[in-house]
């Protein structure tokens, strides 16, 4: 009975790799139950280790033991591995961008309801993007990169608000088609109607129409399934969750440049 309490299962994905001493890594994991877990895995530097396949974008299941300072990962099963995405920069950038966001989020030992599948639907779409042509792919990827920030961002509790003027209380109803119109990002307070001190960025009526759309489960589309939104408009929303990301979370992920240059 005291052995089976020092064990338990942990699934989750993996989110970083970092050495830990000569042979071992360091692995954080998010996991549906117990949010961010840090675990050391003995030998998985080794190639020959079974824990060797324990690395980042993987999702796994482990045994692990209690440890004085650090649990340890025993035996492992591999669900999937999204190293594929490391194809093409685009992918490549929209996977770290969420694994990121996550890594800044989300509290170590308290899970985030919902995260988790969150984050491996859009690894699955990301994946699905390596068979599409160059500029469809980075269109996609930039576009699902914003909506997944978005989300993440709401999950963890740091949603953007968008439907009422931070300023006001007015609800945020932006006029499409009156291109006079603009709307402030404050990030230390959010959107506020009009042209305001402080503003890092202005959005005009279809830009934020756009950005409340990214809370529903699909990217907006129009008739013929293309993206709404050219890339330019994708890029802005990016910076904008970069301002938001270092109000808030107090850093801005390095996946940004990468993102913003693919």
């Amino acid at each position: 009975m005291m052995a089976a309490a020092r064990e338990r299962e942990v699934t989750g994905l993996c989110l970083r790799a970092m050495a830990l001493g000569e042979q071992d890594r360091l692995l954080t994991l998010l996991s549906a139950e117990e949010g961010l877990v840090r675990l050391a895995a003995s030998g998985a530097r080794k190639p020959s280790s079974s824990l060797a396949a324990a690395s980042p974008l993987t999702h796994l299941r482990g045994q692990v033991k209690r440890g004085r300072s650090l649990d340890r990962l025993g035996q492992i099963s591999i669900f999937h591995s999204y190293g594929r995405l490391g194809q093409q920069l685009d992918t490549l950038a929209a996977a770290q961008w969420l694994l990121e966001l996550c890594l800044l989020l989300v509290p170590l030992g308290q899970p985030v309801e919902g995260l988790l599948n969150l984050i491996l639907l859009r690894l699955d779409q990301l994946e699905a993007l390596l068979i599409a042509a160059p500029e469809q792919r980075r269109s996609e990827a930039l576009a699902l990169a914003v909506q997944s920030g978005v989300q993440i961002m709401q999950m963890g509790g740091y949603g953007l608000p968008l439907h009422s003027d931070c300023r006001s209380g007015e609800q945020l109803l932006p006029p499409v088609g009156n291109w006079s119109w603009r709307c402030s990002v404050i990030p230390a307070e959010g959107f506020c109607i009009g042209p305001q001190p402080g503003a890092v960025l202005l959005l005009n009526a279809s830009e934020l129409a756009l950005l409340q759309r990214l809370l529903r489960p699909q990217l907006p589309r129009r008739a013929d399934g293309n993206l709404m939104g050219p890339d330019p408009v994708w890029e802005r929303l990016l910076t904008l969750l970069g301002f938001w990301c270092g109000e808030h979370l107090g850093r801005t992920p390095r996946s940004l440049a990468l993102l913003r240059q693919d």
